[in-house]
């Protein structure tokens, strides 16, 4: 006689190995020898294992339930049963599936919880997910990660990004093997959206040292470990590693499944860090034809950047108008900055200034401050352009290329204005100067600024001692 608890038992204790063969060895050789209403209840814990591997297990969840509900008709109204098909429901058709029955987040079993939560997070109700009371102590070990995983998406999905980075820290702890890399990867990829790039790179030495190449699914895994080690170098400052890394990640894409937007969109923002906007233009170009409707105007706006590189404003402002047209798109701010800045390039000053403005108050500071600095030095207006440039100084990130080009133009607004500071135009000068390679046109003039501060400071404190 089959014991449906004691099947279960022993599948668990597979699967908290990941070992799915083992897991589904026990439970279809106990529907072979189960009675009746046993196989029903088997066939409904064989839907829930089913439902792990996710979309591409949904024919064979479907599948399992129809056999449940065919051998015991009364399984309609069980928890585990209503729980598992919510979250069918919710896989095939996203936010218009129906909810899970509220008396199901209070259910006895805690794998029928767990389903649920599963469901209203994928029926986009991120805030219902988490409030599902569930233990993790009173799950199986291997639903323990996945249900972090669960919640980490809900907070992800209510924008609550440092949240979500705790919660896959946690998945990952309770995870293993290649689902503890997944984990330890979707931890990264957070924390570079909140600007951790050495926190990231923390995590992704972590998850490289769990891939092995036994595994099948590695090899997109990988490709996706590549892609965020990219970003994670690119904003460390190591653009010539970073372009290492997306050329892997790029190469592993094809090897293993298609080429895809992100990676092309990150190969292009490497080569217009390394100066080669061309190059990025062409990646760009690509990202845009792999793009989602979602994603578009990132590409979108990415192009028109790469064109004002190229000093092609009337493209650029098409690319730009673009990305702008679209209402749910976050950097709306500093495409109007960007858009500034092609009405500069193209000499409508004031359609620049307004479009600046407009930027600087949404709150594009820097790149908003260097166009208005720009119209400012050509009304000669250099009281005004030096707080535009000062502000940049201020709010860009420190040895970034628009860091660098606030200092250097205030040195030359300061130098301009006939040293009337030379302390501060020298500090200026010499910042700028420590970043600006020789064969730069601004190393000269830097170096003339630096000298001339240098020997008004000397008359001045000649001046005092006398």
């Amino acid at each position: 006689m089959i014991d449906v608890a004691t099947t279960w038992q022993q599948a668990c204790t597979a699967l908290a190995s990941d070992d799915y063969d083992t897991a589904f060895g026990v439970l279809d050789a106990a529907m072979q020898e189960a009675r009746k209403p046993e196989r029903a209840r088997i066939a409904l814990r064989l839907a829930s294992v089913h439902a792990l591997y996710g979309d591409a297990a949904a024919a064979d969840v479907g599948s399992a339930l129809r056999e449940a509900r065919t051998l015991d008709p009364g399984l309609r109204e069980d928890p585990l049963y209503l729980a598992l098909s919510a979250e069918l429901d919710a896989r095939t058709r996203g936010p218009d599936a129906a909810p899970p029955p509220p008396a199901l987040r209070e259910a006895a079993d805690p794998v029928a919880r767990y389903h649920a939560l599963a469901a209203l997070a994928l029926a986009e109700q991120p805030q219902a997910a988490l409030d599902v009371h569930l233990p993790l102590s009173e799950l199986p070990e291997h639903l323990r990660w996945r249900l972090r995983s669960w919640q980490a998406d809900s907070e992800e999905q209510l924008g609550h990004a440092q949240e979500a980075a705790h919660l896959y820290a946690e998945a990952a702890h309770h995870a293993q093997g290649l689902n503890r890399a997944v984990m330890l990867q979707e931890q990264a990829a957070l924390l570079l959206q909140l600007g951790q790039p050495g926190e990231a790179q923390q995590g992704l030495a972590q998850a490289r040292a769990l891939y092995h190449g036994h595994d099948p699914d590695e090899g997109l895994n990988l490709a996706t470990w590549h892609y965020l080690q990219a970003q994670a170098r690119l904003n460390l400052g190591q653009p010539d590693e970073a372009l290492a890394a997306i050329r892997e990640a790029d190469r592993l894409e094809r090897a293993h499944g298609d080429p895809s937007y992100g990676v092309a969109l990150v190969w292009g923002q490497v080569m217009t860090h390394l100066g080669q906007p061309e190059e990025a233009l062409r990646h760009f170009e690509r990202a845009l034809s792999l793009a989602t409707d979602a994603d578009r105007p990132y590409a979108q706006h990415e192009l028109g950047v790469a064109l004002l590189d190229l000093d092609r404003p009337v493209e650029a402002r098409e690319r730009l108008e673009a990305a702008l047209a679209d209402p749910d798109y976050p950097y709306q701010p500093e495409v109007l900055a960007d858009l500034a800045e092609c009405d500069y390039r193209l000499g409508r000053l004031p359609e620049a200034q307004l479009a600046a403005e407009q930027a600087l108050a949404q709150g594009a500071v820097v790149p908003a401050s260097l166009v208005l600095g720009s119209v400012a030095l050509d009304y000669y207006h250099l009281d005004e352009a030096l707080d535009h440039y000062e502000r940049v100084v201020r709010e860009a990130a420190p040895q970034s290329r628009d860091w660098i080009t606030g200092h250097q133009m205030a040195a030359d607004v300061m130098a301009q204005q006939g040293f009337r500071d030379p302390a501060a135009a020298y500090a200026h000068a010499q910042q700028a100067l420590e970043y600006t390679p020789e064969s730069d046109d601004w190393h000269g003039t830097l170096q003339d600024h630096l000298k001339k501060a240098e020997a008004m400071m000397g008359q001045r404190s000649g001046r005092m001692l006398n």
